[in-house]
């Protein structure tokens, strides 16, 4: 396959119709002939221009409200023929099947059908088969047809058969088949993913088949020797950091797409809440805060790890106003992201070039459905995404001491920021701030052990007479398997835990916490996050 080939005639079929007007326009002009079906042909005539029906060239006419049109051999043999195989050409002149150089073709919007809401028969009536035939048989013979499925690449084919003539090259024919094949398999793929998921109710099904398109190529991977990209789901999603517009700074990095997103997953927890602000280092909270403003829980969250929040990722609930930017550009920030940025905010901003800002209107939804999917050597992790929640209602109280209503809001509090720290994760919290967190150790404590050390160095660099661990509330993301790390945390000052409960020796931490006068209360609920 080393030639041009020139185009003669082009079968044309399209749902989506942006620029198809133009394209076959200029293809007419040029003299190529047009076969077309249905509302497509129809807006070609509209147009100006001879358009010749599919049911024309078949001699059959379409039929079964159109389910039945392009399958036919005076179709595919115009497509699939080997045009310099001496048996192919003997086939097209014995049956007089004219060669189809150029299709033009987007399938049924089976997607955004099911967005629609629509009903199941809609649905189904919405799967394309003519359509995806068509493209695989000019896919494979690529070595002599054009097959275009885009509509962002007409202007490439213009440009194309300007330069060669009215032509195409091997190189464009093979660009396109791939796209095609890429196309035809993502539609099947939403096909099989909502019989799958939707339809049958499947939460694993036998085969899993997912469609995703590249977003953007990014610098490089977690370090420079890998390479990397974000890729977006084909089909609806819920919306995260890919579907964020970014007003400044420069393109996101593997390392800010993996971060932000964690700060943003943390920040939903409190969408609707009281002014809240999310510093994220390393995929791990290392302040978090709600206040009465946001200038005011960011400067809690930020005094909860002052260093670490050094070239951090910071989300919020709210809009970003302009007091609150003037604080944040006082350090050095990657990624701020928020609901919104004031105009005042904005010009704040644009003044720190380097600042990554990122708008999502909505945020998601802590407790949305989903899975979450890993790679591993050999194959993919999957479980449903972690979206549980705990109330006041769900906690079981298991000490003497009952906790205060001022406890247990700063556990609630304690409780979310702990279910988005890396396991073993321990988390002290007083009046809805991080007072410490320690995150991702191999014993928990140690991590009880590291907050606390955190919160020391906090209340130092702030000048506070003592750490906010002193009357903490502390959240724990798995039971204590013994009493150490509970007494660790009694140490720095907490008077009051909340755990999943559920070891062997629940009974040995209770009388511990009873030993020690402190309240503590177990969720059945456990928040490993690795």
């Amino acid at each position: 396959m080393t030639t041009d080939v020139a185009i003669k005639r082009a079968l044309i079929s399209v749902s989506d119709k942006t620029g198809i007007v133009e394209l076959a326009a200029k293809l007419f002009n040029a003299g190529i002939e047009l076969v077309s079906t249905g509302g497509t042909a129809r807006a070609l005539r509209e147009a100006g221009m001879v358009v010749r029906d599919v049911s024309d060239l078949t001699q059959f006419p379409e039929m079964m409200d159109g389910r039945v049109k392009t399958l036919h051999p005076m179709v595919h043999g115009g497509l699939l023929a080997v045009r310099d195989n001496a048996e192919h050409a003997a086939a097209m002149e014995a049956h007089d099947i004219g060669a189809i150089d150029l299709v033009v073709v987007n399938l049924y919007p089976f997607v955004q059908t099911v967005a629609s809401g629509a009903d199941r028969d809609t649905i189904i009536e919405n799967i394309d088969i003519g359509g995806p035939s068509m493209v695989r048989s000019a896919a494979k013979n690529h070595a002599f047809v054009t097959i275009m499925t885009d509509p962002a690449d007409y202007g490439a084919l213009e440009a194309e058969l300007g330069e060669r003539n009215g032509a195409t090259s091997p190189d464009f024919r093979k660009r396109m088949a791939a796209k095609a094949f890429a196309a035809t398999a993502a539609y099947d793929a939403a096909i099989s993913s909502w019989f799958a998921f939707a339809d049958q109710q499947q939460q694993f099904p036998q085969s899993l088949t997912m469609a995703s398109t590249l977003g953007d190529t990014l610098r490089y991977g977690e370090n420079p020797h890998q390479q990397a990209a974000i890729y977006v789901p084909s089909g609806p999603s819920t919306a995260g950091i890919p579907q964020a517009e970014q007003l400044q700074g420069k393109a996101l990095s593997y390392n800010n797409y993996n971060d932000a997103a964690a700060a943003l997953e943390l920040a939903a927890e409190f969408a609707g809440g009281d002014p809240a602000i999310v510093i994220v280092k390393h995929a791990n909270p290392c302040g978090v805060a709600q206040a009465g403003t946001l200038l005011e829980a960011w400067r809690e969250a930020l005094a909860c790890d002052p260093v670490s929040a050094f070239g951090g990722i910071v989300a919020t609930n709210r809009e970003l106003d302009a007091a609150t930017a003037e604080a944040i550009t006082q350090i050095f920030t990657e990624v701020v992201i928020a609901p919104g940025v004031s105009d005042e905010a904005r010009d704040i901003f644009a003044t720190k070039k380097n600042l990554r800002l990122l708008v999502l209107p909505e945020l998601p939804d802590a407790a949305r459905p989903g899975l979450s999917i890993k790679s591993i050597a050999g194959g993919l992790l999957m479980q449903s995404r972690d979206n549980g929640q705990v109330t006041a209602e769900n906690l079981k109280v298991v000490t003497k001491r009952q906790p205060s209503d001022t406890e247990i809001a700063d556990a609630l509090f304690a409780w979310k920021v702990a279910k988005h720290v890396k396991s073993n994760a321990i988390v002290y919290a007083k009046n809805g701030v991080t007072a410490g967190i320690g995150a991702g150790q191999m014993n928990r404590r140690d991590s009880s052990r590291i907050a606390a050390m955190r919160a020391a160095e906090a209340a130092e660099a702030a000048g506070w007479d003592a750490p906010r661990t002193k009357g903490s509330a502390v959240a724990s993301d798995a039971f204590f398997p013994f009493a150490d790390g509970l007494l660790s945390a009694v140490e720095a000052g907490a008077t009051m835990v909340i755990q999943p409960g559920g070891s062997m020796r629940d009974e040995e931490v209770i009388a511990a916490a009873d030993e020690a006068g402190i309240a503590m209360v177990f969720t059945g609920m456990r928040h490993f996050n690795h």
